[in-house]
């Protein structure tokens, strides 16, 4: 995917999350479908969270080229996004998800093609030594558009289990 439609596809994903997010009652958004799946609003806070992330990782990888990069599950800030989605307000995470747009089409919009080959080693051993590209492809573009994705079987799960009781 080219930089262009990388930023566009983040954007609209991103739109598409605030848009379903914003009309859905308190209930629904902080409703876990079971103890290991995380609500709506868990994955919001996480999706405000995880994209900044990315993007840092993207410009220090620009600014220092081999640089390690990435993070594994158990990471202290993705952690605590999730842990801390109770004591946050709904607007003011979808304010931070908003603002990640402009990050977005900022870091990304500086990035050269050329940028997207440069290759470098992941702190996640599952993934080695990746492309740039990778990095915009999977950690960002395919990630927010995995969490839409997630937020919508969770309305799903909740208005079927509204239906059966």
């Amino acid at each position: 995917m080219s930089l262009q439609g990388a930023i566009q596809s983040i954007q609209d994903t991103t739109d598409r999350i605030i848009q379903v997010a914003q009309g859905l009652p308190e209930e629904v958004i902080r409703w876990k479908p079971s103890e290991d799946e995380w609500s709506i609003m868990e994955v919001l806070c996480h999706v405000a969270e995880a994209t900044p992330y990315w993007l840092k990782e993207i410009k220090q990888l620009v600014e220092m080229p081999g640089t390690e990069w990435g993070r594994g599950l158990k990471h202290e800030g993705r952690l605590a996004a999730v842990a801390q989605a109770d004591q946050r307000s709904v607007s003011d995470v979808l304010q931070e998800i908003k603002a990640s747009k402009e990050q977005v089409k900022h870091v990304l919009g500086s990035l050269r093609e050329v940028d997207l080959k440069k290759e470098a080693p992941s702190r996640n051993p599952r993934f080695g030594t990746k492309p740039m590209q990778f990095i915009v492809d999977h950690l960002l573009v395919e990630h927010v558009d995995t969490h839409l994705k997630q937020i919508k079987r969770n309305i799903n799960a909740f208005e079927a289990r509204n239906q059966t009781i």
